[in-house]
């Protein structure tokens, strides 16, 4: 965290994206209650799909953000936390078990022999871990228990997720950050993020998955039991819609983005059969050359994306095991998932409850941030200050040599079990 002299620590969120790059800066009370001092958002540059492109271009986007967000706070940061997206992010989950000495309750030496068997399942040559969780302990292949201390049984499992990134990728990422004069203090998938500034403690508890639709890609996370069990993703996102738009309607992309968030929607509706809009086509400017459509025949190009888009998280849930859960809703956030329409196309397609989910976690959220463009912003504060895998993300270097990752989880994990 970043420190003012004799005052609360510093948080600052860097969330770099397809579409934007946003910097949030708060200070954060011995009650861990955020305040928002400051922020700044820009187009971005050199990202496609979440993934770095261009590190000079990457570079401006941030350092514009994080000026904007310094002066209206009035403070100087050197660390943030960064979000991590892109087509590439997922998840591994490990299990083990062991048995337990029968006259005694589980022990912390029981605790760590069965977490030690499971790392040693774990294998992330060519990956960055961004995340390491313990989804839950069983005692005799029971209920989940997220403390088994003091518990008597003859045997302790544990389930230990791992959230992975390609190292190439990460370090494009690292790169941008520490050539804008940052550090990354910590490191958390998009949805993760989202996740906790979007979902209510119900729906972490009895299932939920929250799916982020950003410019280039929509990123998943599936929550159950009050923490992540499933981290993906998929490279489709809002600026596919917008380049349908140009190329079935010859305009320009940046006019399709107007027509879009003007007139756009999900799904067709009667009344759209009679509605005229008026579109520019490429390269024209004036007005003797407008083109009127159908909205109609707007929403049938905006209509199929969409639909893919939610079939495509469908069938990795699916393949997850998640799909299926009777408990489960979905929560829709991020830029895109404000497009008219949206929430019912994903309930017919994915056949659940939704929602829209704005940032609703931190008190006094200005107004122009309580959207769910800045879900991801606001999350990366609540990771920073809520989240027990402090130690592993800021201190884990990892190499390519397998056992020496090892050894470094098994000494943080001691700290933070």
């Amino acid at each position: 965290m970043n420190h003012s002299f004799n005052r609360s620590p510093i948080v600052a969120a860097l969330d770099i994206g397809t579409s934007k790059v946003c910097c949030i800066i708060a200070r954060v009370t011995k009650e861990k209650r955020v305040s928002i001092l400051g922020y700044g958002y820009k187009a971005a540059q050199g990202i496609k799909n979440g993934v770095v492109t261009d590190v000079n271009q990457a570079t401006i986007a941030v350092c514009n953000a994080v000026e904007a967000a310094e002066q209206m706070a009035n403070e100087r940061i050197t660390n943030v936390i960064v979000n991590v997206s892109g087509d590439r992010t997922r998840s591994v989950v490990r299990s083990s078990s062991i048995s337990i000495h029968k006259n005694r309750p589980v022990g912390e030496e029981d605790v760590k022999k069965v977490t030690d068997k499971g790392l040693m399942k774990v294998n992330v040559e060519g990956n960055e871990p961004i995340h390491f969780l313990t989804m839950g302990y069983h005692v005799d292949n029971g209920e989940e228990v997220k403390n088994p201390i003091s518990i008597y049984g003859d045997t302790l499992s544990v389930d230990i997720l791992l959230g992975l990134y390609p190292r190439p990728m990460y370090k494009n990422l690292a790169t941008v950050v520490e050539s804008s004069h940052l550090e990354v203090e910590m490191k958390a998938f998009s949805a993760y993020a989202s996740g906790l500034s979007c979902l209510v403690d119900d729906e972490k508890e009895l299932g939920a998955t929250i799916i982020d639709i950003g410019g280039g890609t929509t990123s998943i996370a599936t929550f159950k039991n009050g923490h992540p069990v499933y981290f993906s993703s998929i490279p489709v996102g809002g600026i596919n819609v917008t380049n349908d738009i140009a190329l079935g309607l010859t305009t320009s992309f940046n006019y399709a983005e107007e027509v879009k968030n003007r007139h756009g929607c999900a799904f067709l509706i009667s009344q759209d059969e009679q509605e005229i809009i008026n579109v520019y086509p490429v390269g024209e400017e004036d007005d003797s050359n407008i083109k009127q459509i159908y909205r109609s025949d707007l929403i049938n190009i905006i209509s199929p994306r969409i639909e893919e888009i939610f079939e495509l998280v469908g069938r990795k849930l699916d393949e997850a095991g998640y799909k299926n859960t009777a408990s489960h809703r979905v929560v829709l956030t991020g830029g895109a998932s404000q497009l008219p329409g949206m929430r019912e196309v994903a309930s017919m397609v994915l056949d659940k409850q939704v929602r829209i989910g704005r940032p609703r976690n931190i008190e006094n959220i200005p107004q122009v941030l309580h959207n769910p463009t800045f879900s991801t912003a606001l999350g990366l504060l609540l990771f920073a200050v809520n989240n027990s895998e402090r130690k592993i993300v800021k201190k884990v270097n990892v190499s390519s040599n397998a056992d020496g990752l090892f050894t470094k989880i098994l000494e943080l994990f001691k700290k933070t079990c």
